[in-house]
């Protein structure tokens, strides 16, 4: 693991001088993923200083993809740490609050796939997919929680899935980790909603990706077909949702779960 985080942008304040206001610091966890990559850039789009987390060992992809964003100059920033060390995500929030500023935005978009029917699931697989896909919210959610209550604000947005709604055969793991990760927002949610920190969760169906990309054909095609919209969904979209719930002036919604699945799942 790197003792030191890869900073790619340095340069930027805490306060927009043009508009007089302070500017919010998100973290985004996964952040160099698919959906992490476009909730990312729509952060930044709205003004956010944004620190993408990445896998220590994917940091040569990261910053890849950060090159021709940091020659733009825009507010952003790599920061390498394992999302299911406890250890190691405090003391990478710590430093981010010490380097940049505390943090006002958590988006928790970490998450891997061990898939095989349970009968065939290993404990390993069991545990790489609880660990990073719901420990990893524990470990994040609480580390910056002190610090928005201390403030008197805070935006901490779980990616869910629709198949912690549904399930999905061959995911008792990652159905498991999803569900778990709505049932933390609520009552989280419950827990700060009188002190200016809403708690919610988005639950994206099929999005274009290289995974759903690496789908069969036929398989593509079925999945489609159950889907009313008729199409797989754009990361875009889910981005857009977490950014509307990131905004100041979403106070009034915690404890929910957004779903973005072209109806696949309605409830």
């Amino acid at each position: 693991m790197h003792d030191k985080p890869c900073i790619l942008v340095t340069f930027c304040t805490h306060w927009n001088e043009t508009e007089g206001a302070a500017v919010k610091i998100a973290l985004v966890t996964g952040g160099t993923g698919t959906i992490g990559r476009e909730v990312c850039g729509q952060l930044l789009e709205d003004g956010c200083h944004v620190v993408a987390n990445c896998h220590p060992s994917d940091l040569a992809a990261a910053e890849a993809w950060a090159k021709p964003l940091r020659a733009k100059r825009v507010p952003l920033e790599v920061w390498p740490f394992d999302v299911t060390d406890h250890e190691a995500v405090a003391k990478a929030i710590q430093d981010i609050s010490d380097q940049i500023g505390p943090i006002d935005i958590l988006v928790n978009a970490a998450g891997i796939t061990r898939d095989a029917s349970l009968r065939k699931l290993t404990l390993e697989d069991w545990d790489a997919v609880i660990r990073t896909n719901l420990d990893s919210v524990y470990h994040a959610t609480r580390s910056v929680l002190e610090g928005m209550v201390e403030r008197g604000f805070g935006r901490v947005i779980n990616i869910s899935s629709v198949n912690g709604q549904r399930g999905q055969f061959g995911q008792t793991n990652y159905s498991a980790a999803k569900a778990g990760m709505h049932g933390f927002t609520m009552a989280l949610a419950r827990e700060l909603g009188a002190k200016g920190i809403t708690v919610n969760s988005v639950s994206p169906g099929y999005i274009e990706s290289p995974l759903t990309k690496a789908v069969p054909e036929q398989v593509r095609e079925e999945i489609l077909a159950d889907i009313p919209v008729g199409r797989f969904g754009q990361p875009q979209e889910v981005a857009s949702v977490v950014s509307f719930l990131a905004a100041e002036d979403a106070s009034y919604i915690t404890g929910a779960n957004i779903p973005i699945n072209g109806g696949y799942h309605m409830n």
